[in-house]
């Protein structure tokens, strides 16, 4: 079983596992910072590394992420031992770029009353004809897709076009990349948009418990 990072508050409404994009880990600043005003709001916050960000850390040598199946089977698992402990508590899944595309791959098939996708990989950088959107067409369980404006994975005019399922509401954060960090010329920080994203997605659980 994977490792994990856990952020509880004195009083959890709810549980969320969140899972990393595919080039930094649970520990990675984004992880470590969005956690941290999760469980600020009562929200209990479990974080984990997939088996080939375990090797990299282990060797210090980079891997590619393991194939679509091994992220899913891990990420079941992951589900399975955080409601045998915290069975009491509505459960969300989701995750950073690809660790929030797993999430919405297995949403339909987990016991989450919803997912939560922090900057949804569409499409890859300089590919908006390689979608990663089929699934989305057709979803049921609630998804948030928090997505900075001018996100090479999916800009914000991009977004719009995709007519994804009215179960997916998509918030946008102004002149955010990918990271959620926006141009110094914006006047906006990342440090205010990961605080914003973590009331979007506070809000979000609030209304589907």
């Amino acid at each position: 079983m994977s490792e994990w990072y856990v952020d509880t508050p004195a009083k959890p409404v709810a549980t969320v596992i969140l899972a990393h994009g595919a080039g930094a880990g649970a520990e990675s600043e984004f992880m470590v910072d969005m956690a941290a005003q999760l469980a600020a709001q009562n929200i209990n916050v479990v974080r984990f590394n997939f088996p080939y960000m375990e090797i990299i850390k282990e060797t210090g040598k980079k891997r590619p992420p393991d194939k679509m199946p091994k992220l899913e089977t891990c990420f079941h698992s992951v589900i399975e031992n955080v409601q045998a402990k915290w069975a009491d508590l509505p459960l969300f899944i989701g995750g950073k770029s690809m660790g929030g595309r797993v999430a919405t791959l297995i949403l339909e098939q987990s016991k989450a009353l919803g997912a939560i996708a922090l900057g949804y990989p569409f499409h890859p950088p300089g590919k908006p004809e390689k979608l990663r959107t089929g699934h989305l067409l057709a979803l049921e369980k609630p998804l948030l897709i928090i997505q900075g404006e001018r996100d090479t994975f999916g800009r914000r005019d991009e977004v719009e076009d995709y007519g994804l399922s009215s179960a997916v509401q998509t918030e946008f954060l102004a002149d955010g990349d990918h990271s959620f960090k926006p141009r110094k010329s914006s006047g906006l920080t990342q440090d205010e948009h990961i605080q914003n994203a973590a009331r979007l997605t506070v809000s979000f659980i609030e209304a589907q418990k």
